[in-house]
Order: structure tokens, then sequence, then C-alpha cells
């Protein structure tokens, strides 16, 4: 056998490099392998994708069994391809819903399970037995759009018509139909006050239909921040319960030295009186001591000896005078 040593590094590192691609496209495939990814897909079949995306939750009984891998149109209706993990048992009548997961306008897919034995693998559930999502913001869009299309004056006109025709039934009929009446002449009057209403509302599920994303996060940030003070709710605790019993230690501590602590900040309040009624003074020393302070620096500040000049201790020499006589 070959030393390791002595074999020819380039199939070597052809190997290597190899080996390293495959890692790395089964490390970005990882849920589709038999082993690692796991689970069973299958399909179903919607007349409409509801807001349902790839990546959402499937669940049975409100468990999650799975998720969505992808939603496609297949002809006149939406094909969503989901896997689910684990053995859940769901039969052959098994039909599937979209439904909303949260107020923010999150979705997830349903599955009922109905039938004997066990949806083969791969198996579609067809349209008959599917279900697709109600939208809230869709349906405030369409009823606002319905509301406009009424002719507000032909529906009080035909309320009071009918509160005509039951003027001769019994009073319990007439006070109903007069009611209906009643409320029909103040939809009629309030017709463009609806209007603006229902305009605003749909202005506004259409503000948190965009921002649905920053709502989710929001929520999802304080779940988080909630889960993190449970965690650490013994030792807030804990610290509530040790800030008390210093609190009480510090007021025995005062109550046990309150002699000595009294006559110590009478002291100290005089001698903060007697430095304001002195501050002039105060002031005065400063500026005074300033010159002082930098005279002193230059004699001193040369090194370990005193720089110092007296003039005239000496007599200065005197130059002979040159070319003249006397």
């Amino acid at each position: 056998m070959i030393p390791f040593r002595e074999r020819n590094p380039v199939v070597i590192g052809a190997v290597g490099l190899t080996v390293l691609a495959l890692l790395t496209v089964a490390a970005f495939n990882a849920d589709s392998l038999p082993f690692i990814g796991g689970g069973t897909t299958y399909s179903a079949a919607f007349s409409e994708a509801g807001g349902l995306k790839p990546g959402d939750e499937v669940r049975i009984a409100g468990v999650k069994v799975g998720k969505v891998e992808t939603v496609d149109l297949d002809g006149d209706h939406v094909k969503v391809t989901f896997k689910v993990k684990g053995d859940p048992h769901f039969g052959t009548d098994t039909g599937a819903s979209i439904r909303i997961k949260t107020i923010l306008g999150a979705k997830y897919l349903a599955l009922q399970p109905a039938g004997p034995g066990q949806l083969r693998a791969g198996s579609e559930i067809p349209l008959r037995r599917t279900v697709a999502a109600y939208d809230v913001v869709q349906a405030f869009s369409d009823l606002t759009t319905t509301t406009e299309k009424v002719d507000t004056g032909r529906l009080a006109k035909a309320l009071d018509t009918i509160s005509a025709t039951f003027q001769d039934s019994p009073a319990e009929v007439r006070a109903s139909i007069k009611g209906l009446s009643e409320i029909s002449r103040t939809v009629a009057s309030r017709d463009q006050a609806l209007g603006e209403l229902l305009d605003h509302a749909n202005g506004t599920t259409g503000v948190l239909a965009d921002r649905s994303k920053d709502f989710t996060a929001l929520v999802k940030d304080g779940d988080q921040l909630f889960r993190e003070i449970s965690r650490r709710r013994e030792a807030i605790h804990k610290l509530l319960k040790t800030s008390a019993a210093l609190g009480i230690e510090l007021s025995g501590l005062v109550q046990d030295n309150e002699k000595e602590i009294g006559p110590a900040l009478e002291g100290l309040k005089r001698v903060v009186q007697m430095l304001e009624r002195n501050q002039a003074s105060l002031d005065r020393s400063v500026q005074l001591l300033a010159p002082y302070v930098r005279v002193f620096t230059n004699a001193l500040g040369n090194g370990r000896w005193f720089d110092s000049y007296v003039q005239n201790l000496v007599a200065a020499p005197v130059m002979p005078r040159t070319g003249g006589t006397r």
C-alpha cells in the first residue's frame, strides 16, 4: 500500500474538492435528503392561494406536523405542495383548508383527517375537499365596493312600501316594520357618512396589510421579551427581596445612629454656611495665589534646585578703552 504522503497531491486535491462540493450541495438540500430531511410529500388543490406561502406551517388538530414547500398555479387552480414529518394518521378522504394563524394575516395549512387507511405518499387532495382562506382585508374591500352600488333611495322606498303593506297587521308586526322603515331612513340619511366610514376602514385595513410583517416582528419580539422576563423571574424576585431587606437595614442603621448623625449634619451645615459667608474672600485668595504659584513654579520647575537671579550683586568688569590718549 502506497503511503499517503507519497500519493499524487493533484489527485488528492481533486478528490477533496469533489467531496467538499458534494457536502456543500447536501448542506443546502438537507431537507430533501431521505435520512436527514425526512417527511412525506403530498399536495392539495385550492381555488385560490389565500395568502399561503412556502414555509408556512401544516397542522393537524392544531399541532404542527410539517410545512408548505411550494405554492404554484396549476391550470385554473392553485397546487400547494407540502411535506409531513413523522407518522400522523390521515385517511384517504382527508380534507385541507387554509386558515388564519394570526390577526395580522399569517396563514397555515390545516388537514382534516377522514376516511379509512392512510393517504398514499405523493397523493393530491382534490379541489372538492379543500377550502380556501377567508381574507378579512379582502372582505372589507368587497364590503366597500358592494355598499357603494346600493341605491339607498330605492331601498328606503321599498321598505316604506313594505311598511304600508303591513299596516293592517297585528301591532307587533307593525312595530317591527316601522322600526325597519326608520332604520332604512337613517341609513339613507347617513349614506355619505357611512361611505366615508367604509372608505376609512378600507384604508386602515390596507395599511395593516402593508405593515403585517412589522406587526408580526413586533409581536415576536414582545413574545421573546416576556419569555426572557419569565425565565428570569426568580432572579428578579431575589433582587426585589434583597432590595427590601437592604431598605430595612438602612432604616435601622439610621434609627440606631440618629443621635450621632444629627449633630454631624448640623456641624456640616454650619461649615457650609461659613464658606458661603466668606465666598468673596476665598475668591480673592485664589486670584492672589495665581501669581505666587507662577513665580514659584518658574523658580523650582527646572529641576531639583532653586533657580534665581540677583542683579548687580557683583560689579561688572570694565573694558579698557583703545585707540585714544588721555
